[in-house]
């Protein structure tokens, strides 16, 4: 498992003494809003994707990781590889307390770096609500494009972003438009 250190965050996998925290970031109601829901109660819910992100660390050497400042978790972001798309996608969520600073997009860029330069993938996507523009924002930082809608996880209409490693790698930012 790999753990990583920003100018201004930790990321780290998460353990099982996180949950807690990892709870009440992933099911505030402002964060999950955006989010698939619980498949159960919240502090189960998160034990349970803590397990399935040491497993994905262990098969794949990616997860997503805890998002720390200073010590406290404020989100979660990294790579999941998700088996219905049969790719990898770039996410993050952090706590509303932590939103508007720039943090969602300093982790995406490692977690970008990570995937191409380490991993060599080819390509990371990134999926989100069409309401969701603050997350749209951060894939157009990224230099993601916007490609097409898809339905997933009970959700029929989120627009799909992604980049391939020769894009990232030249730096290219291209127009990467939602139309509405």
């Amino acid at each position: 498992m790999i753990a990583l250190r920003t100018e201004r965050l930790t990321l780290r996998p998460l353990v099982e003494t996180d949950a807690e925290a990892y709870a009440a970031m992933r099911y505030h109601p402002e964060v999950a809003k955006w989010l698939s829901p619980a498949d159960d109660e919240p502090l189960r819910a998160a034990r349970a994707s803590i397990g399935r992100f040491a497993a994905s660390w262990q098969e794949r050497r990616y997860a997503p990781w805890g998002v720390f400042r200073q010590g406290t978790l404020i989100g979660h972001g990294g790579l999941n590889f998700v088996p219905e798309f049969g790719e990898t996608e770039v996410l993050w969520a952090l706590h509303p307390d932590a939103w508007g600073h720039g943090y969602a997009t300093e982790v995406a860029r490692v977690a970008l770096a990570y995937g191409f330069d380490d991993l060599g993938l080819e390509r990371i996507f990134a999926i989100t609500l069409p309401d969701n523009t603050a997350s749209q924002a951060v894939m157009k930082r990224l230099g993601l494009t916007y490609r097409r809608r898809v339905t997933y996880k009970g959700f029929t209409d989120i627009v799909w972003f992604d980049t391939n490693r020769e894009i990232w790698k030249a730096g290219a930012m291209p127009n990467s438009s939602v139309a509405s």
